[in-house]
């Protein structure tokens, strides 16, 4: 998702850059439950945030890379702090995984770039980028308690609380979150990533 080399990247730490960047995020976020991914155009974009399709262009080169930035820079639903309790950090961190998608302009941006994904090279990107961003974040969370998980370790994690909420269209309750916790810390100490006797 690197734009071309012909366009010139915005200056990040300039604070006029800045404020226009979070005012097309925020009118972005705002329309895109509104009119879809479809409808969610540069032309639309610009005319609502009152910027040019060049500005938009400069900082997002396409549309994957707008609804990349929109599901990683979310609304503040809180976020996880690190610990050495495996299930504390993991259940904190799906229950702000839950409260994240349930924002209608994050879910739409999901839905949309996984929806993409097998046509657009652009989008397909995204999702890998997203994916890896969440898992080293996630990694980070649970330093103190030497555990490091693994892809596959990190999709058992959160995939029952993305097909819930994406694919069932259910609630995910606190019960539902204790449970895929304790379910995934048995798997990870039967594969050996959890020292024997460490879950509670």
């Amino acid at each position: 998702m690197q734009p071309p080399l012909h366009r010139r990247r915005p200056t990040p730490d300039n604070p006029r850059v800045q404020r226009t960047r979070n005012r097309v995020l925020t009118v972005a976020r705002a329309l895109l439950p509104e009119v879809g991914p479809t409808g969610l155009t540069y032309a639309l974009l610009a005319e609502r945030a009152d910027v040019t399709r060049q500005t938009l262009y400069r900082h997002w080169p396409n549309r994957a890379a707008l609804l990349f930035d929109l599901i990683l820079e979310g609304p503040d639903v809180g976020y996880p702090e690190r610990g050495s309790d495996v299930r504390t950090v993991a259940t904190a961190w799906l229950t702000s995984l839950r409260d994240g998608i349930s924002d209608p302009a994050t879910r739409s941006a999901v839905l949309a770039v996984a929806a993409q994904a097998d046509h657009d090279p652009d989008s397909a990107q995204a999702l890998v980028r997203i994916g890896q961003d969440r898992r080293a974040a996630l990694n980070g969370l649970l330093e103190p308690s030497g555990v490091q998980l693994s892809e596959s370790e990190y999709t058992l994690l959160y995939g029952p609380v993305l097909a819930r909420l994406l694919l069932d269209r259910g609630q995910v309750t606190e019960e539902f979150i204790d449970t895929v916790v304790a379910q995934w810390l048995t798997t990870l100490e039967r594969n050996g990533a959890l020292p024997q006797g460490e879950i509670p």
